[in-house]
């Protein structure tokens, strides 16, 4: 039978496209009438403009990129929105083995602790300013993305300014490993497998992670053309109803080996399966032959990794306004707020009699433990959702938290 519905979407060869990948590969998206035609782009900006210009009608994104490009802060400026959630965690920062080695002198150790290795990376700079060395490079895979955000929020929570201590550079993910091991950067903040790339190589070792950084926090979404979503909002809820099955498949651990050898296909990731078990497992191999396991380092599913909560959008403009990208404005923050559409996903995914939270945000930071919350449907846990320094942010009071941060590197 012909499908009902057509949907050409974009997505880059990162581990976290899984769920978009698994949606045609596995047939869900077939089984809701969906066509799903997958387009592999090599950067976020080439994503970016072809989703402005209508080339695609959703898109793998970065979970900032939708709001920046509502907020005019874009070459193509577009509306876009955000329905689905592509999962929690699942990036590294990874430095050279020249780094490390000067971060171990000052202290630091093997255990991804972000407190512990800022420390140690904060002393090294010091020591490489008083020498009259160049500021360290680091890379991000775009201006506004979650990589630039954690970086510079774990950077400057451990008092290091990351706008006048280093420098930091735009480079496509899949150009990561290569660019550290040609010395052209000194460390960089990207998901998987492009870290443990680099391990692999022998070339870098992962200094700390996302999930320590922030646990649970939000990465890619699925970016939608506003006007494709308004114009065809049957095809939209039979495709948010193909990826929550297609989350749940790929957070199936006896689904990981599969997952894995479809992950590592040529016009995917290219990679071999044993590269994208670090993922799956949270058994890292962060260099030197140091094994560590992170707790949640990639959710695809559980843990409401798929709903896009209003305050993953806030917390994403807040960062964006500390770093100078745009002005604080009552009507800015609307435009962010109201770029990510939990209303779509409780839609489209109601009948299916699932767990849906029962708050559009919440406080970020408050859960320190996994714990049961209210829901409509099945039963849902959050959390812990803990930010590294003890910080909260609480979505009805951005104007304390802008200011709360402004101050801390002041502070140190």
């Amino acid at each position: 039978m012909a499908p009902e519905h057509h949907v050409n979407a974009a997505f880059l060869p990162l581990f976290d496209s899984a769920v978009l990948v698994a949606a045609r590969e596995i047939g869900f998206a077939e089984r809701e009438g969906v066509e799903l035609t997958l387009h592999c782009e090599t950067s976020w900006a080439n994503i970016r403009d072809r989703i402005a210009i209508g080339h695609f009608d959703v898109a793998h994104m970065l979970g900032p990129m939708p709001i920046a490009g509502n907020l005019g802060l874009t070459p193509l400026s577009s509306e876009t929105i955000v329905p689905f959630a592509l999962g929690l965690g699942g990036n590294c920062v990874t430095v050279s083995n020249a780094v490390w080695a000067g971060m171990a002198a000052h202290g630091a150790k093997p255990d991804l602790d972000p407190a512990g290795a800022g420390a140690a990376l904060g002393r090294l700079i010091r020591e490489r300013q008083g020498s009259g060395l160049e500021p360290l490079r680091f890379a991000v895979t775009h201006p506004h993305s979650g990589h630039k955000y954690e970086l510079s929020y774990w950077l400057a929570a451990c008092g290091i300014d990351p706008q006048r201590d280093i420098d930091i550079v735009v480079v496509p993910p899949p150009f990561m490993a290569d660019a550290l091991a040609a010395g052209r950067i000194d460390g960089y903040c990207a998901g998987e497998p492009w870290n443990s790339a680099s391990v692999v190589r022998g070339t870098g070792h992962i200094a700390t992670v996302k999930a320590a950084i922030w646990k649970n926090s939000p990465e890619k979404v699925l970016g939608v053309r506003k006007a494709w979503a308004e114009q065809n909002a049957d095809a939209l809820s039979a495709l948010l109803r193909a990826m929550h099955l297609s989350a749940r498949w790929c957070q199936d651990a006896g689904n990981r080996p599969e997952l894995a050898k479809l992950m590592a296909r040529p016009e995917f990731l290219g990679l071999p399966p044993d590269m994208q078990m670090p993922i799956l497992s949270g058994e890292l191999n962060v260099g030197g032959g140091v094994l560590r396991r992170v707790e949640d380092f990639f959710l695809p599913f559980d843990k409401a990794a798929n709903f896009p909560w209003k305050s993953h959008a806030l917390w994403f403009y807040t960062q964006m306004v500390r770093w100078g990208q745009v002005a604080h404005s009552p009507a800015n923050a609307a435009i962010a707020r109201d770029c990510y559409r939990p209303d779509l996903y409780r839609a489209a995914l109601k009948p299916l009699g699932v767990a849906l939270p029962g708050a559009n945000a919440k406080v970020e930071g408050a859960l320190g433990t996994a714990t049961p919350v209210g829901s409509a449907g099945a039963s849902l846990v959050l959390g812990p959702d803990g930010f590294f320094d003890g910080e909260m942010f609480d979505p009805d009071r951005i104007a304390d938290y802008l200011e709360r941060q402004s101050t801390s590197l002041a502070a140190d």
